[in-house]
């Protein structure tokens, strides 16, 4: 899996379209201002067969900091939800899935200490720990 920038994209479709690159940077660019512009004011953004960006708010909640243990409060924060579209739903049903072990080295998130690694199939959960956090508690960890 590559990453695909919006330069690249720019390229792309200037190739494509017979356009030139700074004509269409212009437009990208505006396209996504006014994505920003709209979701800063609580719209939903609806593309058919592409999917729905909307604002979503998380509600406030407690975390716990892995290095102290300490408990902290996480205030209330607006997020954007995508919800995919049809056409793109059906693009992605042939697009192989990324196994959780090689997601860290393909430029995945990789597990932190404290890290939660949900498998929703069997509806287990595993939470990972480095030697810090498994001092703290009582577990000892073998050395690399």
């Amino acid at each position: 899996m590559k990453t695909i920038t919006k330069k690249l994209l720019i390229d792309r479709i200037a190739d494509s379209k017979g356009m030139r690159r700074v004509d269409v940077k212009e437009v990208v660019q505006e396209f996504l201002d006014q994505l920003v512009v709209e979701l800063g004011e609580g719209n939903r953004l609806e593309f058919r067969d592409f999917g729905v960006f909307e604002v979503k708010q998380r509600a406030p909640r407690m975390a716990q900091n892995p290095k102290t243990l300490e408990r902290v409060p996480v205030p209330a924060k607006n997020t954007v939800k995508f919800k995919v579209g049809r056409k793109m739903r059906e693009a992605l049903e042939g697009v192989p899935t990324q196994p959780a072990a090689n997601a860290a080295q393909a430029g995945g998130k990789p597990v932190t200490d404290g890290a939660r690694s949900d498998d929703r199939r069997n509806g287990t959960a595993e939470i990972h720990m480095g030697p810090a956090v498994a001092g703290k508690i009582g577990i000892e960890t073998a050395s690399r």
